[in-house]
């Protein structure tokens, strides 16, 4: 029987068996759930779990056979809880950096929106995972990170509007997640 998906064990497991195929990504996502590890002094000992499983499913939405509206986030939500996976993990997946804007731009926040949005350390943490990792799992600076995806991705798509509108929002995610490192080292 597999590892619950809310554990980093279980989650790896599941995204080994969707993201290899797509190269870069499951580089990506390996170091996002490694980055994760490294911030989940930001988060509460009883989120530490929780965060590097969101780590390791974050993209799984990107794999082939998952999807379906072609919103990653809400695609590998949408996965996850076909699967039974805890709310609270499906949730954030659904949410990981700044979804919502991209899901405003495609015109699906009616559909994101049936995943409440919390706004904690853990998304925080996720943020900070995702947006300080590049395309093959480099380890890049926030603003790098931010300045590659809008080249990546034409203006005028749905990723380089949404990402250019999220930047304040997902700056400061990042920072909070840093102060909190700094204030409790693991």
């Amino acid at each position: 029987m597999p590892s619950a998906l809310d554990t980093p064990q279980g989650a790896a497991e599941l995204a080994e068996s969707l993201l290899p195929p797509l190269g870069n990504r499951w580089l990506h996502t390996q170091a996002v759930a490694n980055r994760a590890r490294e911030a989940s002094a930001a988060v509460s000992g009883a989120d530490r779990d929780l965060l590097v499983a969101a780590a390791w499913l974050h993209d799984i939405g990107y794999a082939p056979e998952l999807r379906d509206t072609g919103f990653h986030p809400l695609d590998g939500a949408r996965h996850l809880e076909s699967l039974g996976a805890p709310a609270r993990l499906v949730r954030l997946v659904a949410h990981h950096s700044g979804a919502v804007y991209e899901a405003e731009q495609r015109e699906l926040s009616a559909e994101l929106a049936v995943y409440e949005r919390e706004d904690s350390p853990v998304l925080d943490a996720l943020i900070f995972a995702d947006m300080t990792t590049g395309p093959a799992g480099q380890s890049f600076d926030f603003d790098v990170r931010i300045d590659e995806i809008l080249v990546r991705y034409e203006p005028g798509s749905e990723v380089h509007n949404a990402i250019s509108k999220a930047r304040p929002y997902l700056r400061g995610a990042v920072e909070r997640t840093r102060d909190r490192m700094a204030h409790h080292p693991m």
